[in-house]
């Protein structure tokens, strides 16, 4: 079932926001783009982060879950040496037990983006 929220970017690609297969979503990766402003945030790190976990919270609405479903994140940046800015924003929108989680810098992302997430969630 695919899952699509009006308050995350629309895929750029041949590519859903979210499928739902039984009680697993797979969350596309999502960058710092701002549906409501129509634009990138490339002004910092946090901000970027920030909004990227924005994306993730309104496709987590759309498939009624939220954060605490998630139980694997993958996380590419351009630029690990502010994976302290990442992971500060990050942790804040999670509660112990942690999701498991992978982070991996890249030479680029889509649009030059600084940072991408994606995501499995169960529910």
């Amino acid at each position: 079932m695919n899952i699509e929220s009006p308050h995350a970017p629309k895929p750029i690609g041949p590519y859903s926001q979210a499928i739902k297969k039984g009680n697993t979503l797979y969350i596309s990766g999502q960058i710092p783009y701002n549906q409501e402003g129509d634009c990138l945030i490339h002004t910092d790190m946090s901000s970027a982060t920030k909004q990227v976990m924005d994306n993730i919270a309104a496709i987590l609405q759309a498939a009624d879950m939220d954060f605490s479903n998630i139980t694997f994140c993958s996380i590419f940046t351009t630029d690990m040496s502010q994976f302290a800015e990442i992971n500060a924003v990050y942790s804040s929108f999670f509660k112990p037990p942690f999701p498991a989680r992978q982070t991996i810098e890249v030479t680029a992302l889509p649009m030059n983006a600084l940072v991408e997430i994606s995501a499995i969630a169960v529910k």
